[in-house]
């Protein structure tokens, strides 16, 4: 996966959302209509690894935080600093700093640590230059049997995109485990085969 920085304007069909529009979209009417623990609740519990890509501002990495607890641990990734500093000072003030680590991602990829438990991949994936290579990198990072959400906002892509995203992960190595409602998210979950060749 190549993701620099400095190539942000270049990236992607839809291009990379900018960090202060997040101010747009994350804000108490999200956290009403997403909640973390009801989106997330079945597959983040005390102690596991989550991963977070594209984290924005960190609604749902310090979701992620509460539920795998302080013997957990969130790796938040996304592609711009600042949307890591403004998740980092939300969780300060809500005493998750711990927990949760911030990861820039860069030319050589996620760059987080083997065996997650779960990983989110939320209004993020369409903006990808490379989201076939992202999948794939996700793929040999998760444990065999661990789970990926994939979350799309229909506004920004249609449902056939959406297919050819989900058609992506499976050529990635995913299965298809479920169709999750979320609202106004288009919502595919996906396993990695329990005993599963990393890609």
């Amino acid at each position: 996966m190549t993701m620099q920085a400095e190539a942000l304007p270049q990236m992607g069909k839809h291009g990379v959302c900018p960090w202060w529009a997040a101010y747009f979209f994350d804000n108490p009417v999200r956290r009403i209509m997403h909640p973390p623990a009801k989106v997330l609740g079945a597959y983040v519990r005390a102690g596991m690894t989550a991963l977070d890509y594209g984290c924005g501002f960190g609604h749902y990495s310090l979701g992620m935080a509460r539920l795998a607890g302080p013997s957990g641990r969130v790796i938040a990734v996304d592609v711009q600093s600042k949307m890591l500093d403004k998740t980092m000072a939300r969780a300060r003030r809500a005493g998750l700093e711990r927990i949760i680590q911030p990861r820039l991602c860069e030319s050589q990829g996620i760059g987080a640590p083997v065996n997650l438990d779960f990983a989110l991949i939320s209004n993020a994936l369409h903006e990808t230059p490379d989201p076939g290579g992202l999948l794939k990198e996700l793929f040999a990072l998760l444990k065999p049997g661990a789970k990926l959400l994939l979350l799309e906002p229909p506004g920004h892509l249609g449902a056939c995109e959406f297919e050819a995203e989900v058609a992506l992960a499976k050529e990635a190595g995913f299965e298809e485990a479920d169709r999750p409602k979320v609202a106004r998210e288009m919502s595919c979950l996906l396993r990695k085969p329990d005993g599963g060749v990393d890609a």
